[in-house]
């Protein structure tokens, strides 16, 4: 790896991650390498700024050997708040490396007059609440939970993603919609006037990207399963790229 001029490495994949590059490229332009990191499991990103390594690492080990070698003078996990794997490994492996770490996380959404929340645990929590509702089904998870609604067979389930599954659905019924965010408040009332959703299953993301399809469905009295955040790992936490740059400016000077 070039040595030339020092680095930090965004793990991302994220659209907070996405405003971050093209920050910290703006800011650090000609004294710093931006290099965004992003797992591979969206055919067509959108474009970065900076530089950009796809793929993984091979867990923690894989990623501190690539910190030790790139010796990046920051690491800036702006991973998606559900990605705890891959914010467990970072936080490990720059221990291990003695890489600065800072986590990049949106802030999550809070529930405000007229909506119907119930929060849960996790995906099969999520799927054993389905019980006290209607058989239609607005399902908005990533692809491996899912699995947690497979055994629901008297259930019609609703699927929005930006890329086709490259396996079979594990769902009795389903609709498959492919869309790319962010989405407008427009585009999800029409979707629910079109569907008829019961219920609307979703994890605690956060962000302006999706947070329309809540104010929809409050719209609509739409009640809402909530999946709750895992807990992330130990360390600093900051809400928005600029204070990425003042983090960064702290330890790098002007």
């Amino acid at each position: 790896m070039s040595t030339q001029m020092p680095a930090v490495l965004v793990l991302g994949g994220t659209s907070e991650a996405r405003l971050l590059a093209e920050r910290l490229v703006r800011e650090f332009s000609g004294s710093l390498r931006v290099i965004s990191s992003l797992a591979g499991r969206t055919a067509e990103p959108v474009p970065l700024a900076g530089e950009v390594r796809r793929g993984g690492f091979g867990g923690a080990a894989g990623l501190e050997r690539y910190l030790r070698e790139l010796r990046p003078r920051a690491l800036i996990d702006a991973t998606h708040p559900f990605a705890a794997v891959i914010s467990r490994n970072a936080a490990a492996a720059a221990a291990a490396a003695a890489v600065p770490r800072l986590v990049l996380a949106r802030p999550p959404w809070q529930p405000t007059k007229g909506d119907r929340w119930i929060e849960v645990a996790d995906a099969s929590a999520a799927a054993t609440a389905l019980g006290a509702f209607g058989p239609r089904v607005w399902l908005t998870l990533g692809g491996t939970d899912v699995a947690a609604f497979s055994g629901l067979t008297d259930r019609w389930f609703l699927i929005r993603r930006v890329d086709p599954p490259t396996a079979v659905l594990p769902l009795a019924q389903a609709e498959l919609i492919l869309a790319r965010g962010p989405f407008r408040l427009e585009d999800e009332r029409r979707l629910i006037a079109a569907h008829r959703p019961d219920v609307l299953v979703c994890r605690a993301s956060g962000g302006a990207a999706t947070a329309p399809k809540l104010e929809a469905a409050r719209e609509a009295g739409l009640p809402v399963i909530m999946i709750c955040r895992p807990p992330p790992p130990p360390g600093p936490t900051v809400e928005n790229p600029g204070q990425v740059v003042e983090w960064l400016r702290s330890r790098l000077g002007p």
